[in-house]
């Protein structure tokens, strides 16, 4: 007695004749490209969707150090030009206020054309300030104050802002 291929019976089983083989593998490879299609548009809309997420981004200064200003000012204008809709805070406290003392900035415009823009703010330290002797009429105009610099880090970092310090 002849013993049939398992996959011959298989075929004979779902397939009544050889002409139905061609139609039966042609209906599986539709079907696997048609699952493969749904999942790849599945996978894309989920992309889509990550793509929007919130652009948030603190930067911490804290340096005297006029390259430590000019990259802060340079990181916040291509973050900007990247994503008009981030937005992007320095906050600035210890060493780090003649960046924005109206005597002492070295890019008093820069800074004014940054705070221009949509979702841009300086904010320096109260204590910072209190500590160094400088009053509020001696900033820049537009820049704010908050009561404590640091704990305003810890508040946009637990608000899921990303953070970057500023130093070299």
């Amino acid at each position: 007695m002849a013993r049939l291929n398992p996959y011959k019976m298989l075929i004979k089983k779902h397939i009544p004749n050889e002409a139905g083989i061609f139609h039966f593998i042609l209906k599986n490879c539709i079907m696997k490209k048609m699952v493969l299609m749904i999942s790849m548009l599945t996978m894309l809309t989920y992309c889509v969707h990550a793509q929007n997420k919130d652009y948030n981004v603190v930067f911490d200064l804290t340096s005297k150090d006029s390259v430590n200003q000019q990259s802060l000012i340079r990181e916040m204008t291509l973050i900007k030009k990247g994503n008009p809709d981030a937005k992007v805070e320095a906050v600035i406290y210890g060493q780090g206020l003649g960046v924005v003392i109206k005597d002492e900035a070295s890019q008093p415009e820069a800074i004014k054309n940054l705070l221009a823009m949509k979702d841009v703010s300086f904010k320096v330290c109260e204590i910072a300030m209190k500590a160094h002797n400088v009053d509020k009429s001696q900033l820049l105009p537009d820049v704010q104050t908050v009561p404590d610099g640091i704990y305003e880090l810890v508040s946009k970092q637990h608000q899921g802002w990303a953070y970057i310090k500023i130093a070299h």
